[in-house]
């Protein structure tokens, strides 16, 4: 009971109502007297806002905190899509419509659903503006805060799925993490763009369209956290950004897609048969922060200096992004050794975009667990997620092997 109620204040905090006056719209807690709810919220409110108000370190928009007219009434029986919106380029402005540069994270995620008018007839669709930034300046509380979000929405079975807008740059980073910690089977669907709204072509409306019907569909169940641009499905665990700035920019280099999308239809042509959401084991509800796991990257003559600083700073995990097969040199390896004896994990992994890093590395040794297929930046968040449980190497690889 305690567990929902959370969910409930934390719903309220980022302004989400419920109506239960109409027949087919949400209920709060399976046909209790939304009285009964409302009037419980209100008395804990006082009790509980002081607490609640030092939990973002980020400047939340007034409208999450203030706004309680967002519901989703489903009289007319389609499904119930909310859009999580952070900014990014597909919300983002240039000075004319051909022009390459521009200014991400500037329209709001009413603009952008009212430029696309036709998700209307796939969903029923309420947004919700998280924040809205560059990804580059992703944080790691707006990773936190669009876990609580979307971890209450289905809680509460406010929603049938959710499409979360995003910027390219970290889109990859941030559907893994929701892929190993959001413990649910709805979908969950995060797309972008790589043109600026007010793009000649701007791709992100399409994508939109594509990323809505595929969190509307019954085929999209149980799937995992996936991406979608360019009218492709990914699954978060392999997905990666390959190209700066074409249109065609994402890829599953190890594994493909798991499917497209024409027509507002989706086609899947493989599974991820790697452990996620529902069958996830991070738990991380009442969790304020994420263990410190850092990268450091090897390369031709690299000194150890940036290893020893990420140690002396406090580290708890580190990930090798190495040459070739996972490979560093005698400085970094020195360092390396320093750090387990210090119980600091240490993952090794590649700087190349394909083959990953398995057993028959060089210089193979079990205290230093190998990333498999996961690049560097998918290493770490698996890092830091399995820091929550362990820092014992063996199971620290046997999770690198489920996920």
């Amino acid at each position: 009971m305690m567990q929902r109620f959370n969910h409930l204040m934390h719903l309220r905090d980022v302004g989400i109502s419920f109506n239960t006056q109409e027949k087919g719209s949400m209920s709060v807690a399976g046909g209790r007297p939304f009285c009964v709810i409302l009037a419980l919220l209100f008395a804990f409110a006082i009790l509980f806002s002081a607490q609640s108000a030092t939990a973002e370190p980020y400047n939340r928009p007034e409208s999450l905190l203030d706004n309680q007219d967002y519901f989703l009434d489903n009289q007319d029986s389609k499904p119930r899509v909310i859009i999580l919106a952070t900014g990014g380029t597909i919300a983002g402005s240039a000075q004319s419509s051909v022009q390459a540069a521009y200014n991400p994270g500037v329209q709001n995620i009413e603009v952008i659903i009212a430029s696309v008018p036709e998700i209307k007839s796939l969903a029923t669709l309420k947004g919700i503006q998280v924040c809205n930034i560059s990804s580059q300046n992703m944080e790691e509380q707006i990773w936190l805060e669009l876990w609580r979000v979307a971890d209450s929405l289905f809680t509460n079975d406010l929603c049938d799925g959710i499409v979360i807008t995003h910027g390219t740059d970290t889109m990859e980073e941030t559907a893994y993490f929701l892929n190993l910690t959001l413990r649910h089977t709805k979908p969950v669907v995060i797309t972008g763009s790589m043109r600026p709204a007010t793009s000649l072509s701007a791709d992100g409306p399409f994508n939109l369209y594509n990323a809505v019907a595929l969190a509307a569909s019954a085929k999209a169940q149980n799937k995992g956290v996936m991406v979608t641009m360019n009218d492709y499905i990914y699954c978060a665990n392999d997905v990666t950004k390959n190209n700066t700035v074409n249109t065609n920019s994402f890829t599953c280099p190890n594994y493909g897609p798991l499917g497209y999308i024409r027509g507002g239809i989706p086609t899947f042509y493989r599974e991820n048969k790697f452990l996620h959401t529902a069958s996830s084991q991070f738990d991380i509800s009442g969790l304020q922060k994420l263990p410190k796991t850092e990268i450091i990257l090897s390369y031709s003559f690299a000194s150890d200096a940036a290893i020893n600083a990420v140690i002396q700073d406090g580290a708890q995990g580190i990930v090798i992004a190495g040459v070739g097969h996972g490979n560093f040199n005698r400085p970094i390896a020195e360092a390396m050794k320093k750090a387990v004896a210090k119980n600091i994990a240490i993952v090794r992994s590649s700087r190349i975009l394909l083959g990953g890093v398995d057993f028959d590395a060089e210089e193979y040794n079990p205290q230093w667990p190998v990333s498999l297929n996961k690049s560097p930046q998918k290493a770490r968040i698996l890092l830091m997620l399995a820091l929550t449980k362990t820092t014992n190497p063996t199971q620290i690889q046997h999770y690198f092997e489920q996920y």
